[in-house]
């Protein structure tokens, strides 16, 4: 059973948020302690996973991504209390009848600083437990269930369109000038969560243009799925303001566009420096890998990056770890970390790129990479050519 369990992992540490947020003060903090020391800890000491069992029961394995769904609800649900003027629900009651926490005077008491922390743990949590979960099962266009949970994980990111852009644009252009998610070499990520979100957004917008125009169907019309991704988020947003007024409302957004940035930086992990040649195949050599045991546990193997987009159709749990692929720095979070500091970014990926084009390139992808060395701005990348 441990080989279903272990991709549980999120519900507990979705469970653990739900409660910390609802204890309020110093807890929210505490919790957000737990996920880091989780995700980053558990990579550095539990190694890779390198294991690809076989799965009697892929029904569970699917129903698993569904319930997070439910608990990206109650999750927000939970923050929206936070915000509150009433006790909404009476949960705060209920939660003081239950185990004796006085969870509406811990509301009270809990600090601008704590609320501060909230935004970036909910940010980080939604970044994995929806936008995650929704990137699986948007790609799994044959179950319309899945693919209906999964725009509305999206959504509560404001990116319900990336099962568009992604799945069709994305997939199809990975590694070239013409996919938004591929950083070119020198981009800092920062620039990159700006460029990409605008492009991303442009490019799901022409995708849909284009069916609906095969289709003789109008663009401005309830058959555009783009028009319906942003009035799915919309809703949300109208939830949010019902439950909480303009102060929950603010932290929402606040925190979706924090786990919208977060899906462009893993995006930035992802293809960072690499090259392909238009209409070329696409090779395992095109992403940028890692099998690091708990990161591959609480992301349903979107770790396996370099199989992902080889064969983009596979469930995750048909994903080979593939070794011998390009591989990150390290494990999903201590990778995003260290995004966040782009000169030692740069440092540290400077020798990948040189031994990817040296062990991994094919000749007319060695030469662009030696192009794109030229354009990136960095000496040091500069000098290698």
């Amino acid at each position: 059973m441990f080989k279903y369990l272990k991709f549980m992992s999120f519900h507990l540490m979705a469970l653990i948020a739900i409660a910390s947020i609802t204890l309020g003060e110093s807890y929210i903090s505490m919790g957000f302690a737990i996920w880091v020391a989780v995700y980053l800890g558990g990579d550095m000491l539990l190694g890779d996973d390198v294991c690809t069992p076989n799965y009697r029961f892929p029904t569970l394995l699917t129903w698993q991504l569904w319930l997070a769904l439910p608990l990206t609800v109650i999750l927000v649900f939970v923050c929206c209390w936070q915000f509150a003027s009433q006790d909404i629900g009476q949960y705060g009651a209920w939660v003081n009848s239950l185990t004796g926490y006085d969870a509406l005077q811990a509301r009270q008491n809990t600090s601008v600083l704590q609320y501060g922390v909230m935004v970036v743990y909910l940010g980080l949590v939604v970044g994995v437990m929806a936008t995650i979960t929704g990137h699986e099962l948007t790609h799994r266009t044959w179950e319309p269930v899945s693919l209906l949970i999964g725009r509305w994980l999206l959504a509560f990111s404001f990116d319900a369109n990336f099962a568009i852009e992604h799945v069709y644009g994305h997939h199809k252009y990975v590694s070239t000038l013409n996919d938004p998610a591929t950083a070119p070499r020198g981009r800092g990520v920062y620039a990159h969560i700006i460029i990409s979100t605008i492009k991303g957004n442009i490019s799901a917008w022409h995708i849909e243009q284009q069916r609906l125009v095969r289709k003789q169907l109008a663009v401005w019309s309830w058959h555009n799925k783009a028009l319906r991704g942003y009035a799915m988020s919309l809703v949300i947003m109208m939830w949010v303001f019902w439950l909480a007024g303009w102060q929950g409302l603010s932290f929402f957004v606040l925190m979706a566009l924090w786990a919208k940035a977060t899906l462009e930086i893993v995006n930035y992990m992802e293809h960072y420096g690499l090259v392909r040649e238009l209409n070329s195949p696409v090779k395992p050599h095109h992403s940028w890998n890692t099998n690091k045991r708990v990161s591959s546990w609480a992301m349903f193997n979107l770790t396996r990056h370099s199989h992902h987009h080889a064969q983009g159709q596979l469930p995750y749990h048909q994903l080979s770890p593939y070794p011998d692929a390009p591989q990150m720095i390290g494990g999903y979070l201590s990778t995003f970390v260290l995004t966040l500091i782009p000169p030692l970014w740069h440092r540290l990926m400077l020798p990948k790129l040189q031994h990817w084009d040296a062990h991994f390139a094919t000749p007319a992808e060695y030469n662009m990479a030696q192009q794109a060395n030229q354009q990136s701005g960095i000496v040091a990348y500069q000098a290698c050519c």
